[in-house]
């Protein structure tokens, strides 16, 4: 009989703890969250809805190690390449070649826009519990801090892993018909985001002819594609000589990304401590 009352009474202070822990700790976890998401979503600079204020440039210089084949500044604004101007040292005969951005013409990085909308999204989904609501179960919580994980998993996936694109997809791009003067034809460029830097791809090319000796075997999709890949676009074939990558760091893109950390760390340990409650004498608050 004792043994069971205390059995009863150890059940009664988890119901407690559990009560407590769904009443005040999920909330005060759901505010740390939404105040670390505002954060994330204010250092990618763009005007909130009704704010009508415009979003300011920043310049950055490409750079990178061991070689100054290509170099230039990028004027990010938010989301948008508005300005590109870069210098390219062609290695055959050390030829220089500046090509910018058209004044009417921008790039739109869609991984930094998805990236905020995902991070908008997550923000939405905790406000929906906002201090007034009463969570019922543990399970409840659990589905929520999933929901939350997702998008903060997509936001982070999206900044670090550049779409893959194939050679041709590249050459088709609206990229390519964004500079003054023209692209040469055996140039094409890329820009993407890799974590916490924007990166510039330039490829130089030379046309396959029809004499040569080489099998010709199509590329296929990357991120980064290497010297002896070869394409066909526009009825003819070619094969990529020289690839010359650039980047710079943007210091807010690693902000956003330990933001995005800090916020999965937070939302798994809440899902652990409710987790807890079910390894006791069977006990499940679901």
């Amino acid at each position: 009989m004792a043994a069971a009352m205390a059995s009863q009474g150890e059940r009664a202070v988890l119901e407690e703890e559990f009560k407590w822990l769904l009443q005040e700790e999920v909330h005060a976890v759901l505010r740390q969250l939404q105040d670390i998401l505002k954060e994330a979503s204010h250092r990618f600079a763009l005007p909130t809805s009704g704010s009508g204020g415009a979003v300011k440039q920043e310049n950055f210089v490409l750079s990178t190690s061991g070689t100054d084949q290509v170099k230039g500044v990028l004027t990010l604004q938010g989301d948008a390449l508005c300005q590109a101007d870069v210098n390219l040292k062609m290695p055959r005969n050390n030829q220089l070649l500046h090509f910018a951005f058209r004044e009417d013409k921008q790039w739109k990085l869609q991984q930094i826009q998805d990236a905020r909308n995902h991070v908008n999204q997550a923000i939405y989904l905790l406000m929906n519990r906002d201090v007034n609501y009463q969570f019922k179960t543990g399970l409840e919580v659990l589905k929520l801090m999933d929901a939350v994980m997702l998008q903060l998993s997509r936001a982070r996936n999206r900044l670090t892993t550049p779409a893959t694109l194939t050679l041709p997809e590249i050459a088709s791009s609206g990229l390519t018909k964004m500079f003054t003067p023209a692209l040469p034809p055996d140039i094409l460029v890329n820009f993407y985001i890799n974590l916490n830097k924007l990166c510039l791809t330039v490829y130089q090319l030379h046309v396959l002819q029809p004499s040569t000796t080489k099998s010709f075997k199509p590329a296929g999709g990357s991120v980064l594609h290497n010297p002896g890949a070869m394409f066909e676009f526009g009825n003819q074939r070619y094969e990529v000589s020289h690839v010359h990558k650039v980047e710079c760091v943007v210091p807010w893109l690693n902000d956003a990304l330990v933001f995005f950390t800090v916020s999965l760390q937070l939302c798994q340990q809440l899902k652990d401590k409710i987790s807890v409650f079910s390894s006791y004498w069977n006990y499940r608050p679901y």
